[in-house]
């Protein structure tokens, strides 16, 4: 080379731009696929991370005298304000005393099942034709429900219980799971959330990708003065197996000095 610049034309430089830009092009024309059974319906399959875990500790007593039940020595974290129904006015005063007596009163803390929807999206979903079985591990222990597809609510079959009766049924590629046939010692969320036996809970799943919807609302005429509408999460498919849950282990907190405060983003 004799050290003189070399210069490339204009029109050359925008050819090979376009050329190194092709397969990024291509790349991001590639539709989303969302994985389908042999029946057609999307996969539900698999363990889904939902945001959720918690891990419940034992009681510490703190140098002030307080005791600690969660996160103890844990900086606090920022948290989004937890979803509130709104209660019909003669019921306000009701939640305002579960609250500040939760500690003593929430089942969820005494190892009571946390009910719907309280317990929030499966850990694991495993799908069939004919049923679909939510897998759950939470901080009272393992929990499953069985959601059988296709049918009706029998109100004479229906023995009320924390997690209901569940009816599923496809809308599309969303399904949906109509519950009813709630026993009325859970709460609905922290904060001294009661309901009553009319509890309906309806949640839809749609599965586009390696993403899957969770959307739920919540009716009862006995105390709620409207239908509540949690705000929509969004799970992620995961190939991990789900861990065994913790056996569940009734904690003394008959020490706690300020049982006001448990929120908990299951």
């Amino acid at each position: 080379m004799n050290g003189k610049p070399i210069h490339i034309g204009v029109a050359l430089v925008r050819v090979v731009g376009l050329i190194c830009a092709i397969p990024t092009l291509v790349l991001a024309a590639q539709p989303v696929v969302t994985p389908r059974t042999s029946d057609g319906r999307p996969d539900l399959n698999g363990l889904w991370e939902n945001g959720g875990g918690i891990d419940f500790v034992k009681p510490t007593k703190s140098e002030d005298g307080s005791i600690c039940v969660r996160d103890c020595g844990v900086p606090p974290t920022p948290r989004q304000p937890q979803d509130r129904p709104k209660y019909q006015p003669q019921f306000e005063a009701k939640v305002k005393e579960l609250t500040a007596k939760q500690v003593q009163l929430d089942p969820g803390l005494r190892c009571g099942a946390p009910g719907v929807p309280r317990i929030g999206p499966p850990d694991k979903i495993v799908q069939t034709n004919r049923e679909v079985v939510f897998l759950y591990e939470d901080i009272t222990g393992a929990a499953f429900r069985v959601v059988t597809l296709g049918g009706k609510h029998v109100a004479e079959d229906i023995e009320e219980n924390a997690f209901g009766h569940s009816i599923g049924s496809w809308d599309g590629d969303t399904l949906v799971v109509d519950t009813i046939g709630f026993s009325d010692d859970t709460w609905l969320g922290d904060h001294g959330l009661f309901h009553t036996t009319q509890l309906h809970v309806v949640e839809r799943f749609k599965r586009t990708g390696d993403a899957l919807e969770y959307d739920v609302t919540v009716e009862d005429p006995g105390v709620l003065a409207e239908a509540w509408r949690l705000r929509k999460r969004v799970l992620t498919f995961s190939n991990a197996e789900l861990p065994p849950a913790v056996p569940c282990n009734e904690q003394d907190l008959s020490q706690v000095v300020d049982g006001t405060y448990h929120d908990n983003l299951r």
